[in-house]
């Protein structure tokens, strides 16, 4: 059997376990929250390491992304650095891997209309890849970099800004504690409705999704939200405040779609090769391989009760 362990600086009000069968492997996947504790995550990693076969980081990027230039996150490097023997990985690999797949597959199969649609990244740095693969759709795109990381209402209108901002913010921004660029510990469990007029604005609300549901508004009538990382609990919220549509990258496992962390920790223990011997095209071989699918799921009246999971193909290139 593998097991794969997600070390989080959220919720442990979030944890799961769960199991599954892939290639032929028994994997037993665990999430384990620290309520934002940096210092209970780096312990928990050091007392597993060499027990488990792959770790994800989650709860913070190990990576931010802007065009071809990669950032480190200071605070980060203490979890990342803290597992000696077993992989870990923070999910940059299928961010740029698998998230480009679903939105492809979503414009192909007609699942969204991108072309037609306003869409809003939260933190496009935080999913690059998305943002890239959502720009070739033409859809109109607001970045909200600066609004959901950093505080300011500025939006971003195409990816060559945001990669021209980032080579001055970035390196500013790598330095500032985990807490203040993205929502730790009890701030995962709060809803602070702010920036009303931009996700009014939004056909597609697309991002990590405690970006999202930090700052969320009472009503979001209408909305398809792309994402992932979301509880039972979480599709009820969406549900209640009139979504049209939930679509996460990753699948629906055990009643919750996983962070993207989790799911490469899964590639890569089944893989057998440490992350660094990964490349794109090994992840795509991987996913070929896996079949996920993307969970896609009506919210709206008109969708009644029962959920309308995707059931067809794994995402193409």
């Amino acid at each position: 059997m593998k097991r794969v362990v997600s070390v989080s600086l959220g919720s442990s009000r979030r944890d799961h376990t769960v199991r599954l069968e892939l290639l032929g492997e028994t994997v037993e996947i665990q999430r384990i929250g620290t309520d934002g504790d940096v210092r209970r995550a780096v312990q928990l990693i050091r007392e597993l390491d060499g027990q488990v076969d792959a770790f994800g980081m989650g709860g913070t990027d190990l990576y931010l992304v802007a065009g071809r230039r990669r950032y480190v996150l200071r605070a980060a490097l203490p979890m990342a650095r803290a597992a000696r023997k077993t992989p870990i990985v923070d999910g940059s690999g299928l961010k740029n891997t698998l998230e480009r797949r679903v939105v492809r597959q979503l414009a192909r199969e007609g699942v969204v209309d991108f072309a037609r649609s306003r869409v809003l990244v939260t933190v496009a740095v935080d999913r690059f890849g998305m943002a890239e693969a959502l720009a070739e759709t033409g859809c109109e795109l607001i970045l909200g970099d600066l609004i959901f990381a950093l505080g300011i209402p500025i939006p971003l209108r195409s990816l060559a800004t945001l990669e021209r901002l980032a080579r001055i913010i970035a390196p500013i921004a790598v330095r500032l504690p985990l807490s203040v660029l993205y929502p730790t510990g009890e701030r995962q469990e709060q809803i602070v409705p702010k920036y009303g007029r931009f996700f009014a604005w939004a056909d597609v609300i697309a991002g990590d999704w405690h970006y999202i549901r930090r700052h969320m508004p009472p009503s979001l009538g209408g909305k398809v939200i792309l994402t992932n990382t979301v509880t039972a609990e979480d599709v009820e919220l969406l549900r209640r405040r009139g979504a049209r549509m939930l679509i996460t990258t990753t699948p629906e496992l055990g009643g919750r779609s996983f962070a993207t962390n989790v799911m490469e920790a899964v590639l890569v223990a089944l893989s057998g090769r440490r992350p660094d011997e990964l490349g794109p095209a090994d992840y795509e071989r991987l996913l070929d391989a896996v079949g996920f699918r993307p969970r896609i799921e009506r919210l709206d009246a008109a969708a009644g009760a029962a959920a309308a999971r995707s059931s067809g193909p794994s995402p193409g290139r």
